[in-house]
């Protein structure tokens, strides 16, 4: 099984990732399109050459990837997607091939978390819309993909987990729940300066607090991305 893991940034991702790179059945991929996205749009993020340099910058190669064997011969593959990267001209037509998991966050979180990373994020730079986009594209093709909710998982992580690998069909792994400090060798090159707090954790951060207060151009931003985000939330699992 290749599970393609769609979410928006600060969004529970990389701890998600590290959470599925405990399993013995399954290799995991961080961001396989972060590369081609940034080669295409030529914004200015954080490493953005050493991001290009390592990554492969052909958005049909990627995905030929995505599809292709399983690295290392394990029966499952676990792609960690940002939805922001797959731009227009990307095809589709792969996800049929792979089983679609939606992981969303509230708005107001993500915007909080971003802004602290990289000053004044505008709507494509979060993927609430091309979230939504993805999820109508996956229904299309017939398939019924899973929506979980970050909150959910923060709030009761052996429950949510569970909860995930039954609807994936997968046996839950205690060992999910826990994973060594200082990283990940399967983490993008961009782990240095994203993932400090995951890095220093060994497992899922507990329950989250209240939503964060936001103002001006944060609060509109957040304003803006949660009709999408309450869309998605209704279908969660919980």
């Amino acid at each position: 099984m290749r599970i393609a893991m769609w979410s928006g940034p600060r969004n529970l991702s990389t701890a998600m990732m590290y959470a599925f790179a405990q399993r013995d059945d399954c290799a995991v991929w961080d961001e396989p399109f972060y590369a081609a996205y940034l080669a295409a749009t030529g914004l200015d993020h954080p490493m953005r050459a050493e991001i290009i340099a390592a990554g492969e910058t052909d958005p049909d190669r990627v995905i030929a990837a995505c599809i292709g064997s399983v690295p290392a011969g394990k029966p499952h593959c676990y792609l960690k997607l940002m939805t922001q990267h797959m731009l227009s001209g990307i095809g589709r037509d792969w996800l049929a091939h792979v089983t679609n998991v939606f992981l969303i966050r509230h708005p107001a979180r993500v915007v909080a978390s971003y802004d602290v990373k990289r000053e004044n994020p505008t709507l494509d730079d979060i993927g609430f819309r091309q979230q939504a986009g993805l999820f109508d594209h996956v229904r299309r093709l017939g398939q019924a993909p899973v929506v979980i909710d970050s909150h959910d998982i923060r709030a009761d992580p052996e429950g949510g987990l569970r909860r995930l690998c039954a609807a994936l069909g997968l046996d839950f792994d205690p060992a999910m729940l826990r994973w060594p400090a200082g990283g990940n060798p399967a983490d993008g090159v961009w782990a240095a300066h994203w993932y400090g707090a995951v890095h220093r954790s060994t497992g899922f951060a507990g329950a989250e607090a209240p939503l964060p207060q936001l103002k001006g151009n944060a609060a509109a931003l957040a304003d803006a991305a949660l009709p999408y985000y309450r869309r998605l939330q209704a279908l969660s699992e919980s």
